[in-house]
């Protein structure tokens, strides 16, 4: 029903979140402009802004978004233990041991392999590190200082400071208080250590840059830097560099290593990079660029300014982008509040009592590592840009079934739409190979997936792809249609008429392979009535089951919603109106799927039997649950539909991967069930221990391999935070709800602002004892929609900029 009652006030405003144009306003505000988006390069750079005033958030300020530890990483645990920096491209672990500081520094295009593109006997594509290849450790950074060995310092505290994009450590020595801090500057392009002290103290040992294959460490005396370089079979050059200085006592260069003595602060600078270029016709190199040289450039041209300025500058970019979205979730209890980040993980599992403002700091920690992770760079893989060594599981590569996706679910509903350019640029910079090699591989007479038709057109991807073009592991026919679900849902988002005319090819090209991939069949309904229908060729649901099935759940879902995509993409641009209409007949003679009579469930296969496990990780037959739109709780799913789909997932439990888990939490809070969304974002904060799934103590999600072996797989931690926006927010175009799935944990008080409402707004929230008190929405493109809250709604329509404020909702 509509509520008469609700107080509307229109209001202009120019803060267009998630644009990047109010980031850069609140960057310029500080003095420093802000670099967003862009093709992933290691190239030489304009020297960035300085801010005129200190943008450091006081202590008090600071304290809502800081994890802290009471001990630091072990060297020999730094996925588990390490705190992740980065710069979007350059990503870094810091274990801050006090005698023996170990940054383990990532480069996100440092992959060997290439394009991979000769198949195997059964058609499928090779899948190893050195013909698909693997991301890699660019280098190990260490500052040794001997004298502040652990067992000797007091008082010992390192924090992750989520709002400025900074670690630090403190400890007492002899009187003596002890600081470091870390972090990677996007506008100077290098991680930073800074190192001082309060009292008389100094600091004497050494700085060490070491490569992670074989590589050779040269030092320059004249130059005060260490540095090495080298290339990959694959022609890939890389190169990295270190300097130091300080204030007081002595820098020099010693052998290979920079010496460090007597010194009452000590500055350590440390970039480096690849030729790695996004462009297919290259072969995705830059000849030009000579990286250890410009590693050398970069970290000279850093030291030139002091600690406090590199800081300064960094925080100024930093911020502004990670304040688009505020949320509070409740008050934590004061026993809570004392304890340190891995000490509440134990207690909220243990006690099983909420701790709204830990949960509300998952979040965020998501956000901090999108930040950190995915801008100016390649996307996120399985692990971002944060390895301990050259051997990542499944090569640290982009999964195209559910982990990429996954990982930038999180970026448009979380005020980060800019970090999403580094996944489109991802896919437009791949699309030339990604259609070259579809053209003359996927009907290939071995691969089981080829098209029965013989037809061929457009592109498609496997399951498992890399930065040069390449696919591995087995051809992932619906692949396109996933890849474009995402980029067109960031449109829905940003109603950015010139971003989806740049993936117009993209989608384009996807719908042209489906339209010479589906083929015809009878199907007979319960009622005995036959028809003709369209489904998917030969396929495999990920990751189980028949892997040679037709009309597949997953593709049948993800088809439908490409050609409607389509449909409405050349709607807005006013393009292939004659080929749309071929695709609407496509669409509309499309089989879904219907519920088994013998399991109750929505059909996977078309078949009524369980042809998989049960409880298998993978969601694929509710994509149109979730990620989709389809399949929703009112009167536009058929009962049964909805039933059968809710049986499933059901079904499939609530314990799994950590991925998996926020994919239930997703769907759950798509079906308005609050407390069980709620209980597997809690699942997910679950302490892993010895390699359990759960939450490490740094809060990297850890995914159980078996006999006590444990690796980090990063989608979890986008995927749970974007759970607990769903659950406060849902939309699509032209509908908003609020509060859909507010759990009783957070129910008596809250608030979240910045969450990005497809349709081309923003949302600002408010809630007491469960009911909306106040909302506002601001358009940052979009035209009119209808908010919803509990049995009241309201049809608002605004101009781009214009914001409006409801109250009485709920």
């Amino acid at each position: 029903m509509e509520c008469t009652t609700v107080d509307i006030q229109h209001t202009e405003s120019r803060d267009n979140r998630p644009n990047r144009r109010g980031f850069l306003a609140l960057a310029a505000a500080a003095g420093v402009g802000t670099a967003l988006g862009g093709l992933p390069a290691f190239t030489a750079s304009a020297a960035p802004l300085r801010p005129t005033d200190s943008p450091l958030l006081s202590a008090a300020d600071a304290a809502k978004n800081q994890l802290w530890w009471q001990a630091p990483g072990s060297s020999n645990s730094m996925i588990e233990q390490g705190l992740p920096v980065g710069n979007g491209r350059l990503g870094a672990l810091a274990s801050n041991d006090p005698s023996s500081e170990l940054l383990m520094i990532t480069d996100a295009t440092l992959w060997t392999g290439g394009l991979n593109d000769t198949l195997q006997s059964d058609g499928q594509f090779p899948y190893g590190r050195s013909d698909f290849g693997s991301l890699t450790l660019l280098a190990k950074l260490t500052v040794d200082i001997p004298d502040h060995d652990l067992s000797s310092v007091s008082n010992y505290r390192r924090s992750l400071d989520l709002a400025q994009g900074l670690v630090s450590a403190s400890y007492v020595i002899s009187g003596v208080t002890y600081r470091r801090q870390v972090f990677a500057s996007l506008p100077d392009d290098a991680i930073v250590l800074y190192f001082d002290q309060q009292g008389s103290g100094t600091y004497t040992g050494t700085v060490s840059l070491a490569g992670t294959h074989g590589e050779s460490t040269t030092a320059s005396s004249a130059g005060r830097y260490a540095s090495f370089g080298a290339s990959f079979a694959n022609g890939l050059k890389y190169g990295a560099a270190v300097t130091a200085y300080s204030s007081s006592g002595k820098v020099a260069v010693s052998g290979t290593s920079i010496s460090f003595s007597g010194c009452k602060d000590l500055t350590v600078v440390v970039s480096g990079g690849t030729n790695y270029a996004p462009d297919a016709a290259a072969k995705f190199r830059d000849p030009s660029v000579d990286p250890e040289r410009l590693a050398r450039t970069k970290v000279l041209n850093a030291a030139g300014h002091s600690a406090s300025t590199l800081l300064h500058t960094h925080v100024a970019d930093f911020r502004p982008v990670f304040e688009q979205l505020d949320i509070d979730l409740g008050t934590s209890s004061a026993t809570q509040r004392e304890l340190d980040t891995w000490e509440r993980v134990q207690a909220r599992y243990r006690d099983n009592v909420p701790d709204p403002e830990l949960e509300a700091a998952y979040l965020q920690f998501g956000r901090y590592l999108m930040i950190s992770g995915s801008r100016g760079s390649l996307p996120m893989g399985l692990q971002g840009p944060w390895l301990d060594g050259n051997d990542p599981d499944w090569m640290g590569d982009y999964h195209t079934d559910i982990n990429i996706q996954m990982n930038y679910w999180m970026a448009d509903r979380a005020g980060l739409s800019d970090c999403f350019d580094a996944f489109t640029d991802y896919c437009l910079a791949q699309l030339p190979a990604w259609t070259d090699v579809t053209q003359r591989l996927f009907n290939d007479s071995t691969n089981r997936y080829r098209n029965s038709s013989g037809k061929i057109a457009g592109w498609t991807v496997a399951i498992s792809t890399n930065p040069y073009g390449g696919g591995g592991w087995w051809w992932h026919p619906a692949g396109n249609a996933w890849l474009c679900q995402s980029l067109f849902e960031h449109y829905e988002y940003t109603q950015d008429r010139a971003y989806l005319n740049k993936v117009y090819p993209l989608l384009k090209g996807a719908v042209e392979f489906w339209e010479a991939r589906l083929i015809t069949t009878t199907v007979t309904d319960a009622s005995g009535a036959s028809r003709e229908v369209l489904i998917a060729d030969s396929d495999w649901s990920p990751e189980q089951g028949p892997l040679d099935a037709k009309g597949i759940t997953y593709a049948q879902e993800l088809v439908w919603n490409l050609f409607g995509n389509y449909r409405t993409a050349t709607e807005v641009l006013g393009k292939d109106a004659g080929y749309t209409k071929t695709i609407d007949g496509l669409r509309e003679r499309l089989y879904l799927p219907v519920v088994s009579p013998t399991t109750g469930w929505l059909e996977e296969w078309m078949s009524p039997d369980n042809l998989g496990e049960t409880t298998h990780r993978h969601l694929s037959p509710l994509i149109g649950l979730f990620p989709g739109d389809r399949i929703r709780p009112d009167d536009s799913t058929p009962k049964d539909i909805l039933d059968g789909a809710t049986a499933l997932l059901t079904a499939r439990g609530m314990n799994s991967y950590g991925w998996a888990n926020a994919w239930r939490s997703l769907c759950w809070a798509r079906l308005k069930n609050a407390e069980k969304a709620y209980q597997l974002v809690v699942n997910n904060l679950k302490p892993s221990v010895g390699g359990s799934n759960g939450s490490a103590a740094n809060l990297f999600d850890i995914m159980d391999m078996g006999q006590g072996r444990g690796i980090f797989q990063i989608e979890a931690n986008f995927g749970t935070p974007a759970a607990i926006i769903e659950m406060l927010v849902y939309s699509r175009p032209g509908h908003v709800e609020l509060l859909p799935a507010l759990p009783a944990a957070w129910a008596a008080s809250g608030s979240v602002s910045g969450v990005g409402v497809r349709g081309g707004f923003v949302a600002d929230i408010s809630w007491k004892n469960g009911k909306v008190t106040s909302a506002k929405l601001t358009s940052v493109g979009g035209r009119s929609t209808t908010v919803l809250a509990g049995s009241a709604s309201a049809k608002v329509s605004l101009q781009p900029g214009q914001s409006v404020t409801l109250r009485n909702l709920g």
